[in-house]
């Protein structure tokens, strides 16, 4: 009998053991989000399955960009899903949790970023005009560069002061719409920088003190911005945004990846810096061949360009992609159609 009630007891522990397993379930990971994390990448890292992020993105709308997200923010692991936890709740979670020695960070998949050297250039809009002008360079020289003295137009009458320092910028030509003749601003690309070191009411001695190409009396001067590489990352745009390639950086009417050319879109579109355009043609038919009539093909894609630089109705962006030569004119979108 004993024997008997001995087996009886092994088979139920056999039976019931399993059902503890599954309702013990383990504590949910909390993770708070790095610099450079992804949504693409913590679908990838924590739940194998990369293309699961634009189901987090969608039952989560405080996320307002599907490829960014932000350092601080903390998201919990479980059960097979991802989801962004409150502060509160991180807390309390991380306090239930048993402390364990922490785990090694995970390497997030980060989206790609562009580098840009901060001379793009721009087109000047009306409201944007320069502050003054080299008119002369120490001891008559015409070609200037850095440590070399120069005198400028801009004096204490002007509100300048000693020490004050300014942007030297190229003027390239007045630039019009290519369809509408509309003025959309002055072409500029910055050459350097100069700070004044004698200020008198009408004009003023100054030091260049960066330059990128040769500078030369008739240069103009504008408010100090600093010139600097710096990273661009993609943002996705808030709507589909149609426009053109109107100028380029070098004036040549063919350009490819790595150039930069202007746009005669801006903020008043809703264009922001890193936004993706893709440079698109009407497909063209020989019709001595072809006798199908076909009013709306798809777009032919040519390449793609990041806005880098924006105005109130122009921006500067560069060719980060060109299977084709891109000709001005060429019709930019935010996405293929």
């Amino acid at each position: 009998m004993k024997t008997l009630r001995a087996g009886l007891f092994l088979v139920l522990f056999c039976l019931v053991l399993p059902l503890l397993a599954v309702g013990a379930e383990p504590p949910p990971t909390v993770y708070v989000i790095r610099k450079g994390d992804t949504l693409w990448g913590l679908s990838h890292r924590f739940l194998n399955d990369p293309a699961y992020w634009p189901r987090l993105w969608s039952k989560n709308p405080q996320i307002t960009d599907p490829h960014l997200i932000y350092p601080g923010q903390t998201v919990r692991f479980i059960d097979g899903h991802l989801e962004i936890v409150s502060p509160t709740a991180a807390v309390s979670q991380k306090a239930a949790a048993p402390e364990t020695a922490p785990a090694p960070a995970p390497e997030m998949a980060e989206e790609p970023t562009f580098t840009v050297r901060g001379n793009e250039g721009r087109l000047v809009e009306n409201d944007m005009l320069p502050t003054g002008q080299i008119i002369a360079g120490q001891h008559s020289r015409l070609v200037l560069g850095e440590d070399d003295i120069v005198f400028t137009d801009i004096g204490s009458n002007m509100g300048a002061t000693d020490g004050q320092r300014f942007t030297i910028m190229r003027k390239a030509g007045v630039i019009s719409h290519p369809l509408t003749n509309e003025i959309l601003g002055t072409k500029f690309y910055p050459l350097g920088t100069l700070q004044l070191t004698q200020v008198t009411p009408d004009g003023s001695r100054a030091i260049i003190t960066k330059s990128f190409k040769e500078i030369e009396p008739g240069d103009w001067l504008t408010p100090y911005q600093e010139i600097r590489r710096r990273e661009i990352p993609l943002k996705m745009a808030v709507r589909p945004i149609k426009g053109m390639i109107v100028e380029t950086y070098t004036g040549n009417d063919v350009v490819a990846a790595g150039d930069v050319v202007y746009l005669d879109l801006g903020t008043n579109q809703g264009v922001e810096v890193g936004n993706l355009f893709y440079v698109v043609r009407q497909v063209t038919v020989e019709k001595m061949l072809v006798n199908t009539v076909v009013r709306h093909l798809p777009y032919e894609v040519v390449g793609a360009l990041v806005v880098v630089d924006t105005g109130k109705r122009t921006s500067t962006a560069l060719i980060v992609k060109s299977i084709d030569a891109i000709y001005k004119r060429d019709m930019v979108v935010t996405a293929p159609r």
